[in-house]
C-alpha cells in the first residue's frame, strides 16, 4: 500500500488524481471517473468532489493507497 501525505485537512477525489498524476487536468477528472472504477474504505465512489481524509484508503486502478497527514 502507498502513502499519499496531504497537508490538508482533506482531499478531493478530482484533486487526488490530480496529485497522483493520474489524469493531466481538471477537465479529465469527469471521463476517468466515468470509464473506472475507485474504491474509497471498500465503496465504489463517482463523485469527483468527495472528501478524502487521512487514515482513508482508496484503490485505483488495482493500486492501493492510504492518506496521511503530513504535519509538516
Amino acid at each position: 500500500m502507498k502513502k499519499v501525505a496531504i497537508k490538508t485537512e482533506y482531499i478531493t477525489l478530482g484533486q487526488l488524481l490530480k496529485f497522483l498524476s493520474i489524469v493531466g487536468s481538471g477537465g479529465e477528472v469527469k471521463n476517468y471517473i466515468l470509464y473506472n472504477e475507485i474504491f474509497l474504505n471498500n465503496q465504489l465512489e463517482n463523485r469527483r468532489g468527495k472528501k478524502i481524509y487521512p487514515g482513508d484508503q482508496i484503490q485505483i486502478e488495482s493500486v492501493d493507497y492510504l492518506i496521511v497527514a503530513n504535519d509538516n
